[in-house]
């Protein structure tokens, strides 16, 4: 019954709590790694790091280089260094290791809550990660007061 909740509640949101909730998803499946660590359970443990792994490369995935610029490639890095850190975490059942990423994933997700107080970060986002209302919005405007023809589209 609570992923049927989860999945309801996931249908209704934004681009921006789709990426928060990615983050908080991550999050909860390295602290279950630490759980697993303290109960002696590798097989929950693995399959607990497996997970948060698993939203990392999907994020890692979704950015957008051409739209992002060196931002998205910094988040590529993050991304990148956080699934290493996770690993070694898992590989020495380092419950210290596990909770120095998390942190810095905290930091990260707690940034993107910011962001997402801001109505034009929806733009950049990847089109999957969009409502259908923020797929349609129509681009800013030029400094000259015309609509841009580019499209901001992500495929």
């Amino acid at each position: 019954m609570d992923s049927t909740y989860q999945q309801q509640a996931l249908m209704g949101a934004t681009g921006m709590e789709l990426v928060l909730a990615l983050y908080d998803g991550a999050i909860r499946f390295l602290y279950r790694a630490v759980q697993c660590i303290e109960e002696q359970d590798v097989r929950g443990r693995r399959i607990a790091v497996s997970r948060a792994l698993d939203i990392l490369m999907y994020l890692q995935a979704r950015l957008r280089p051409d739209l992002g610029g060196s931002t998205a490639q910094s988040l590529s890095d993050f991304y990148a260094t956080m699934f290493t850190m996770a690993l070694e975490a898992s590989h020495y059942e380092s419950v210290e290791q596990f909770h120095e990423v998390i942190a810095c994933i905290r930091n990260v997700r707690d940034a993107w809550l910011v962001v997402a107080r801001d109505p034009e970060a929806s733009r950049v986002l990847p089109r999957e990660l969009r409502t259908k209302e923020e797929t349609y919005i129509a681009p800013p405007p030029t400094t000259d007061g015309h609509a841009t023809t580019a499209s901001h589209w992500s495929a």
